[in-house]
């Protein structure tokens, strides 16, 4: 039984790491024909469905944290195509990638990568709490940027590169997004639904505070980390 367990875990495993590839591959591919900034936005938004894969797997504790392990290569990927990167030939072979990575933040990837993996440390066996703080980034950060970026005709004063549209937007999405999850997410951990939503509020509007003082690039690590942590707060630590 322990063996069979394991080998499913194994195969997520695989499952995950070939989606990886085959998302950057599309992202690279279509690097060049869209927007740079729409290709960023896709491969954050394919790279935060991760949240609904970790809690089908049921070895989450080191050493055998298999969220862990799925986030943790996506540090060194980033790395190598970004500007620091020591294998200037894999930068090249990869161009397609390396122009989205670098498009708004030359280790903006990177920092999302370092966020992921250290929510998956510490969150794996609480899911939620671990969309919690990648919801916001993947879909209310892209969101923000996209809708600010075509609509955005009211410039905040104090955030000059930031749109009131845009983080109307943010705030939409996330709060959407993140109580939308509850219904996935229960079905795994019984979960309570009024706390669970007005936690979600609270940390959509967070997250949009964060989004819009962070310093460019530097969102990728502050907002999911900070929300995780304001919903675990704001949850009662469940």
């Amino acid at each position: 039984m322990a063996n069979s367990e394991l080998l499913i875990n194994l195969g997520l495993l695989c499952i995950c790491y070939l989606y990886i590839v085959i998302i950057i591959l599309i992202t690279g591919k279509i690097n060049g024909h869209f927007p740079p900034n729409l290709c960023r936005k896709f491969l954050h938004i394919m790279i935060g469905n991760f949240i609904f894969i970790i809690p089908l797997f049921t070895y989450k504790t080191l050493p055998l944290n298999f969220p862990l392990f799925v986030a943790a290569p996506f540090i060194l990927l980033t790395f190598l195509v970004s500007p620091a990167s020591p294998l200037k030939g894999l930068t090249n072979k990869m161009a397609g990638l390396a122009d989205v990575t670098t498009g708004g933040h030359n280790y903006g990837l990177v920092l999302y990568a370092i966020s992921y993996t250290i929510l998956a440390l510490i969150f794996s066996a609480q899911p939620y709490i671990l969309a919690a703080g990648i919801i916001p980034l993947a879909y209310g950060d892209a969101s923000a940027s996209l809708v600010g970026e075509k609509f955005g005709r009211h410039k905040s004063r104090i955030f000059k590169r930031k749109s009131f549209e845009g983080s109307v937007a943010m705030f939409g999405v996330c709060f959407v997004g993140l109580s939308a999850s509850y219904f996935f997410f229960n079905y795994f951990h019984p979960l309570p639904f009024a706390p669970f939503v007005l936690s979600a509020f609270g940390v959509s509007a967070v997250a949009t505070a964060l989004e819009a003082i962070s310093p460019k690039g530097l969102d990728n690590l502050v907002v999911p980390l900070c929300s995780a942590v304001i919903f675990l707060l704001l949850l009662g630590g469940v």
